[in-house]
């Protein structure tokens, strides 16, 4: 069984607030790119924010992560 990516790329998407690419994610962290670009799209908490352009490449997304604040509800339980 696989160890989830979530909580670590979370964790460093809330150091890097003005965002990071898959591709630096990966590199930080060193995971695979499309291991980090499959877990960016089934994380809830996390976006694209812009779009990066490098000369004669195709844009990258850069992706941030929601900071919940430490004032925010909980749901009632029924």
């Amino acid at each position: 069984m696989s160890v989830s990516k979530h909580p670590n790329i979370r964790r460093l998407l809330h150091q890097y607030h003005d965002g990071l690419t898959a591709l630096e994610i990966s590199e930080r962290l060193e995971l695979k790119p499309d291991s980090v670009r499959n877990a960016l799209q089934a994380m809830p908490d996390t976006y694209i924010d812009r779009w990066k352009v490098i000369y004669h490449e195709p844009p990258s997304a850069v992706w941030c992560a929601v900071i919940p604040p430490e004032d925010c509800p909980k749901p009632k339980s029924k």
